[in-house]
């Protein structure tokens, strides 16, 4: 666990409860209204309690391109992107986004991070990577102490990194450095965000000059809502130890269907080509008539049938409560779903907008035409 974040020490910092076992600001005295500024302005988040791994090293594109879900050997100096680590079964272990710049990529993950190692054992990612460095020309290194991620988010993103001089990379995933500040654009959540990888001895004072230039405050809590509103899945939340990269809208985004080489490839490639998966995460309304909201791992019930589990619940401010959930692909958008059972039910309802393309890969569409 990353020790716990200065910005806590801020005025108006309010902590997580204990049982979210959270390093960094829950909200600051009023969560929808952060929300707001992040939707019609600018807001800055403290996610200070992200993982951070350093890979430079001669071979470090090659290597990675071998270890991860991503094509990365062409990945330019200046760009990122996302990637996942998979196990043996396509299912997914680790997701991290990646900043490439100066000869050195820089991977940010979730806190705790672990994968499954060769022999099955589950390990931290640091130690897996490096478990499956062998002779290659990388240096792996926890660069957690050396840099914090802070991230900007709202329209007003752009004049905000021109007032405090940083850099405003224009494509998504696009990565600047300027002040030691790693600069990545990010589309989500919303349509403008950055991350900042500041020095980590500096973050207090990058909070500050983000804050008096115009940021507002936001906690966790209003970027997790913004994070449902855009689709967007947290590892360990809106993911079980079954999930795929298909069913959480990680293909493409974050998974290659094309190359080959790691671990988990053969899952990806058939379930792209010549299937579907049996799941996929949708945005549910729930009733909002009740103040008890049901909890990540709920079961979500289609009459006494069980269809799907609960992630992410947050309230938004504008759609109400709403939450991220893995649900059968049988289940149509109409229908009428509960969460919970016994006294404790909420009633729930899938926004159809979330509702991904279910056309056929073009594999599949050749296997139907041959039967017929």
């Amino acid at each position: 666990m990353t020790d716990r974040s200065p910005i806590l020490d801020q005025q108006g910092a309010v902590a997580a409860p204990e049982s979210a076992a959270s390093a960094v600001p829950w909200h600051f005295g009023d969560p929808f209204a952060e929300q707001r500024s992040a939707a019609r302005k600018v807001a800055v988040v403290d996610r200070s309690d992200r993982e951070v791994i350093a890979v430079p090293g001669e071979e470090r594109l090659s290597w990675l391109h071998l270890v991860i879900s991503q094509h990365v050997t062409d990945l330019a100096d200046g760009a990122g992107t996302e990637a996942l680590v998979l196990d043996g079964q396509g299912r997914v272990d680790a997701h991290m986004l990646l900043a490439h710049v100066d000869g050195t990529v820089w991977l940010d993950t979730e806190p705790g991070a672990r994968a499954t190692g060769v022999r099955g054992e589950p390990l931290g990612l640091l130690e897996y990577l490096r478990q499956m460095v062998f002779w290659s020309k990388v240096e792996l290194r926890d660069a957690t102490a050396e840099r914090a991620v802070l991230t900007l988010v709202g329209p007003e993103v752009p004049d905000l990194l021109t007032t405090v001089d940083l850099p405003v990379p224009v494509a998504s995933y696009g990565v600047a450095v300027k002040h030691d500040v790693i600069v990545r654009r990010m589309p989500w959540p919303g349509h403008d965000a950055v991350d900042l990888l500041v020095p980590r001895a500096e973050l207090t004072t990058w909070w500050t000059r983000l804050t008096e230039a115009g940021a507002r405050p936001m906690g966790s809590l209003a970027f997790e809502a913004l994070r449902v509103e855009s689709l967007r899945p947290r590892l360990g939340v809106d993911t079980d130890e079954k999930t795929i990269p298909h069913e959480v809208n990680w293909i493409h985004v974050a998974a290659h269907v094309a190359k080959g080489c790691y671990r988990g490839q053969e899952t990806v490639a058939k379930v792209h080509n010549v299937g579907r998966p049996p799941r996929r995460m949708l945005l549910l309304h729930l009733d909002g008539a009740t103040d008890v909201l049901p909890d990540t791992g709920d079961v979500v019930y289609a009459g006494e049938r069980a269809v799907g589990r609960i992630g992410s619940v947050v309230n938004h401010h504008e759609l109400g409560p709403i939450a991220l959930a893995l649900i059968k692909r049988s289940v149509e958008p109409g229908t009428d779903l509960v969460v919970g059972t016994g006294e404790e039910t909420t009633q729930a309802s899938i926004d159809p907008d979330s509702v991904p393309d279910d056309t056929p890969a073009l594999g599949r569409k050749a296997a139907q035409g041959l039967r017929g």
